[in-house]
């Protein structure tokens, strides 16, 4: 493998596809630069859009930026790249959390279905329907995640229950906490033109029969004022678990959490994410005690399921051209 000179617009696709991914409150905490002499691009944390109270230990901003190295790594495969990621590549530099390399490759891409969902692929806060997912279905994402080394697994009924009281805690103590609530509310956005940030029309509404604790991005100390609707009377969720808990594991179960999803929507299935006992030591531990020892640090709850097609939030592009620190720009809006 080899590396050549990289065309401009090329480049552009693959930071509109690696922007295209998932992350917490939709901050896009991430910033590409790309290096011409070694065909790299970089992807560095910016923890100017990382959140200091739900967030202070910047494990989601490292799984958010492993979802766009994912996304990355697929966009690279799609246009004829053999794509060599080091994660933490500099001891000296932590704010930047991986390198892609982009080799010469003779070969296409492996798994086109996961590039055409790249962009297809968002969060779906809305209600799903009762149809199960299918076992081969459900095989095929566990199979993803330990790709990339990280563990899925689809909890029992009786364990399912136990998943959503915890989140359910998890976010009463969000909206009582100040600090946490009005964090969350900084990043919902009124105004169409901004490009990170929850939209109105993505928030999605309240379970009517507070079966499924979905989050209240807007906080609210009344539940009763929101919008809500019945929801999935059987929810199906996994959980993304990894065997240790480094910064390096946050950023695979990022790359596994996006390959599961990009699975998932190239089969024509929705997912959320339920990501609010994670955000408490105690709560997370909580659900680390509902798996083995050697998956027992949880990443990510996933819910999954079928429904209609909704609103997309959406996306910024900043990348640093190789002249200078200059900004980028990408028609993307997903």
């Amino acid at each position: 493998m080899s590396t050549t000179a990289l065309d401009v617009s090329v480049l552009e696709r693959l930071i509109a596809a690696a922007t295209a991914a998932p992350s917490i409150h939709n901050t896009q905490p991430w910033n590409f630069r790309y290096v011409p002499e070694t065909g790299t691009v970089e992807i560095r944390a910016a923890t100017d859009r990382g959140l200091r109270h739900l967030d202070p230990t910047g494990r989601a901003l490292h799984v958010s930026v492993g979802c766009a190295v994912l996304n990355l790594r697929v966009a690279a495969a799609r246009h004829g790249h053999a794509p060599v990621t080091r994660l933490l590549p500099r001891p000296d530099r932590p704010d930047l959390l991986a390198t892609v390399r982009l080799a010469r490759s003779a070969r296409g891409s492996s798994a086109p279905g996961l590039y055409d969902a790249l962009w297809r692929r968002h969060s779906s806060r809305f209600p799903f329907s009762d149809r199960p997912l299918p076992g081969h279905l459900r095989a095929l994402l566990t199979e993803a995640a330990h790709a990339e080394g990280a563990f899925l697994r689809f909890p029992e009924p009786q364990e399912t229950s136990q998943v959503l009281l915890t989140t359910r805690e998890a976010e009463r103590r969000n909206t009582a906490d100040a600090d946490r609530a009005a964090e969350s509310r900084h990043w919902v956005q009124a105004a169409e033109p901004s490009t990170v940030g929850m939209r109105a029309s993505v928030l999605g509404f309240q379970d009517f029969l507070d079966r499924m604790p979905m989050r209240d991005f807007r906080a609210h100390r009344h539940p009763a004022v929101l919008a809500a609707r019945p929801y999935e009377r059987r929810p199906q969720i996994a959980l993304l678990s990894t065997a240790h808990d480094r910064r390096a594991d946050w950023l695979r179960a990022g790359q596994a959490l996006e390959h599961v999803l990009l699975l998932a929507t190239a089969h024509g299935t929705r997912a959320s994410l339920l990501h609010q006992a994670l955000e408490w030591p105690d709560l997370r531990a909580h659900l680390g005690s509902l798996t083995d020892e050697r998956r027992g640090h949880p990443q990510m709850v996933i819910r999954l399921g079928y429904g209609p097609d909704r609103p997309a939030s959406p996306r910024r592009a900043r990348w640093a051209a190789p002249e200078a620190d200059a900004e980028g720009g990408d028609p993307s809006s997903r």
